[in-house]
């Protein structure tokens, strides 16, 4: 039996008999910014062959630390160990060279290269200044063989593949070089549950080949399945590290990571469901579109409709085509009863729709720019005077959605970039309030998102069909979409299989009907 890690003297857990043998040591680890302490003194150790997660909140540091780790950020205080001996990781390609590699949550791929071009980006193969393209489409289809995805073409851009399309060829570019330590940040975020067990078969193939992995995850069932040792940050510091995955229960983590216990609470229900008497708000007719066909859709005011289905069934597009930022090929959009233009996003906005995408930080945000000008950027109009934009009247609508959203840390000045990806959502959600929209489209509104955040989150939606805003919600965690909406609209292969209250359909039922794909 595994003994269980006791806090040290300085109040951090760790598992009995330290970090003997590890292939990495990061000791009292300190990263400062204008005004903000990212890390006060942060342990990590990792061994050779082993998966170790890491968790916190959003805004805990755990982004800030894997990139001192890169070497994207040099750290103000600390010690870096790699196999007994201290390092100075101080570029990326530095910590490529020791075997170093990471694959962020926002992936850091070029749309308009091919998938062979990014895999070797940096480290192509030439020969006389020549490049070897065929011998790097042939090392590319064995990688891809490696990672289970052998009908991924190398020479398609990446810009034409699916989200998941894109994280296997973030993760093939990792293993074309040398790698014995790799960070997965949020890896399954853009997966479906088929891509996420061939993502573990991966993991667990090179774990057996003693590659360390560094796996981040707000999705505490994955750890579960797939984790060796936990370390846990909270408000940049070390509050446990080294806890034993089968020994630590989730109560515990929760406890570790927010400093109290948080059930996962959805808001209650309204005890009459909205109005079906009264026309809809939002109404779609026979729609059609990108891998979808034949919606019809009503959601009427202060009503959550969610829409489930694997990744790849259509459920974004959907939203999207409502949103106009794609055309549709035949059907009709209607806001209270008037017909939109297709693909035209001024006149859904117009009409009052708003959206906040899947891919918040390459579709939702300015990520330069400041908070409040990321806030009021649908909303120009407003603070607009003799063709000059008051900007201290955009700052102080800001600071009092930000305020009243709780967005970390204060202040609208600075670079959205700058927050968590919690924090982002509730800047994209700050914008919609700001102009008062009729329909709010949510597309994995808590993807990334940890588990205090997503409370406030989903207590935020339901304030705002309470107050009478028509709220349609797309997201790959069946359990989030039961629990947060009225109705549900499951979706399979772009038709929709089953429409009912959401009280009256459980998780095994949709996960039986986007599988089968059987009207019900």
């Amino acid at each position: 039996m595994t003994e269980t890690p006791q806090p040290s003297n300085d109040g951090v857990a760790r598992e009995p008999g330290g970090g003997g043998g590890a292939l990495l040591e990061m000791t009292g680890i300190v990263k400062r910014f204008p005004g903000v302490l990212a890390l006060g003194g942060v342990d990590l150790d990792v061994r050779a062959g082993e998966v170790h997660c890491l968790l916190g909140q959003n805004g805990a540091g755990k982004s800030t630390l894997i990139k001192v780790l890169s070497a994207a950020y040099q750290p103000d205080e600390g010690e870096i160990l790699w196999e007994g001996e201290p390092v100075r990781l101080t570029t990326p390609v530095a910590a490529m060279k020791r075997g170093i590699s990471t694959i962020y949550q926002e992936l850091d791929l070029v749309p308009g290269l091919t998938v062979t071009e990014n895999i070797f980006l940096g480290h192509e193969l030439a020969t006389a200044g020549f490049s070897r393209r065929s011998e790097a489409t042939q090392r590319v289809r064995t990688l891809l063989a490696r990672l289970g995805h052998r009908e991924v073409d190398p020479n398609r851009l990446v810009g034409d593949l699916s989200p998941a399309g894109q994280q296997i060829v973030s993760m093939a570019r990792a293993l074309s070089h040398d790698t014995r330590l790799l960070i997965l940040d949020e890896p399954s975020a853009v997966l479906d549950q088929e891509e996420v067990d061939n993502l573990f078969r991966v993991v667990r193939g090179l774990t057996a080949e003693g590659v360390a992995i560094i796996y981040i995850s707000h999705r505490l069932e994955e750890i579960r399945q797939i984790g060796d040792r936990i370390t846990v940050l909270k408000d940049g510091r070390t509050v446990a590290t080294g806890l034993p995955v089968e020994d630590t229960p989730t109560a515990e983590l929760i406890r570790l990571m927010t400093g109290r216990s948080i059930e996962y609470v959805f808001p209650e229900r309204p005890t009459t469901p909205p109005s079906r008497g009264t026309a809809p708000v939002l109404e779609t007719s026979g729609l059609c579109g990108d891998r979808f066909r034949d919606i019809d859709l009503r959601v009427h005011a202060g009503e959550i409709v969610g829409l489930a289905g694997l990744v790849g069934s259509g459920r974004s597009e959907i939203l999207e085509t409502i949103y106009g930022a794609r055309r549709s090929s035949a059907g009709t959009v209607s806001i209270d009863g008037r017909r939109l233009r297709r693909g035209s996003v001024r006149a859904a906005v117009a009409a009052g729709v708003g959206l906040a995408p899947e891919e918040r930080k390459s579709q939702g945000l300015l990520l330069d720019q400041a908070v409040y000008r990321n806030v009021t950027v649908s909303s120009m109009s407003r603070f607009a005077k003799a063709g000059f934009l008051d900007s201290g009247a955009e700052r102080r609508a800001a600071e009092e959605l930000t305020r009243s959203l709780d967005v970390r840390p204060a202040g609208v000045d600075r670079p959205v970039r700058n927050l968590s990806g919690g924090n982002q959502q509730k800047v994209v959600l700050a914008r919609w309030l700001l102009r008062d929209c009729k329909v709010l489209l949510l597309d994995e509104p808590t993807r990334g998102v940890d588990v205090g955040a997503r409370t406030e989150i989903y207590n935020l939606v339901r304030r705002l069909a309470d107050e009478g805003v028509a709220v349609v919600v797309v997201s790959s965690e069946v359990e989030e979409v039961l629990g947060l909406a009225d109705r549900v609209l499951v979706i399979s292969e772009g038709s929709v299989v089953h429409e009912g209250p959401a009280t009256e359909i459980d998780e095994s039922k949709v996960l039986d009907l986007v599988m089968e794909g059987e009207v019900a």
